[in-house]
């Protein structure tokens, strides 16, 4: 079981959305002090001043995650602090939602700094004290769309891929130098936060962000190496090893609706 009681929990994008659920549930299971980065300082402020009253131990810090230099100089004042992280949960992520044609420079590079640099750099950054004392757990919230290519999230599926990928090779390197750090990979389907405002999906539910919440701090609990979530997600792989691409095109992407399921999306602005 992973321990959780008097850790220190670090949440990137923090102050709304599952992050913000989810640090309110680890903070109920006993966690000792809860960071929370994000880079809107109205939600953060709102966030921090929101736990603080309610008796728990909660620091807040700005932070535009598409900023390398910024990141690190939080990193630094954070050591300053003596704030060390037990239990990191890469959860800011951005999408586009647009045709590849339509992405400008800005948006291609930003989207691939914070879904995916973003999580290496600061893991790379916080590891070695994880591994020097033998434990800790590293969060990574991926995407679905990790799995499945879908129109309009070409870029985003591209920085879910990849953060897929790092991810699950952490793991096993880390497993197999017996580091006692542990690692959980999350591949969700769309959850109803306004990241995906105006997303439909006929026939797959769109999570509910609570039950969403609780099932990822239930795999940290449980040191799961994935947590798919609805549970019809851990069948994507088998399905897509065993169709050909274009069977695969017809009964995921056509019959299941889910190519089209961006093409009414709004998204936070």
């Amino acid at each position: 079981m992973s321990q959780i009681r008097e850790k220190t929990v670090l949440i990137t994008g923090g102050a709304s959305g599952i992050g913000l659920l989810m640090g309110r549930i680890l903070l109920r299971e006993g966690a000792g002090c809860l960071i929370i980065w994000d880079k809107r300082e109205d939600a953060l402020q709102e966030a921090v001043s929101s736990l603080k009253a309610q008796g728990y131990q909660v620091l807040g810090y700005a932070v535009d995650l598409s900023d390398t230099t910024q990141m690190l100089r939080t990193l630094q004042e954070m050591q300053q602090a003596s704030l060390h992280i037990d239990i990191l949960i890469n959860n800011a992520g951005i999408v586009v939602g647009k045709e590849f044609t339509d992405h400008s420079t800005a948006d291609i590079e930003r989207t691939m700094q914070v879904n995916a640099l973003a999580p290496m750099l600061l893991t790379r950054s916080l590891l070695p004290k994880m591994i020097q004392q033998g434990s800790g757990h590293i969060i990574n919230i991926a995407s679905a769309a990790g799995m499945v290519a879908n129109p309009k999230m070409s870029v985003y599926c591209a920085s879910k891929w990849s953060l897929i990928g790092w991810s699950d090779s952490l793991r096993i390197e880390l497993a197999m130098a017996r580091t006692g750090v542990q690692v959980t990979t999350v591949t969700p389907y769309y959850i109803n936060t306004g990241m995906f405002e105006g997303v439909r999906s006929p026939l797959i539910p769109i999570s509910d962000p609570l039950k969403a919440a609780e099932r990822i701090v239930g795999g940290i609990r449980k040191n799961r190496m994935f947590v798919r979530l609805p549970a019809i997600i851990y069948l994507l792989p088998l399905i897509k090893g065993l169709l050909p691409a274009r069977w695969f095109d017809l009964v995921i992407g056509k019959w299941m609706g889910i190519y089209r399921s961006m093409e009414h999306f709004k998204g936070r602005n």
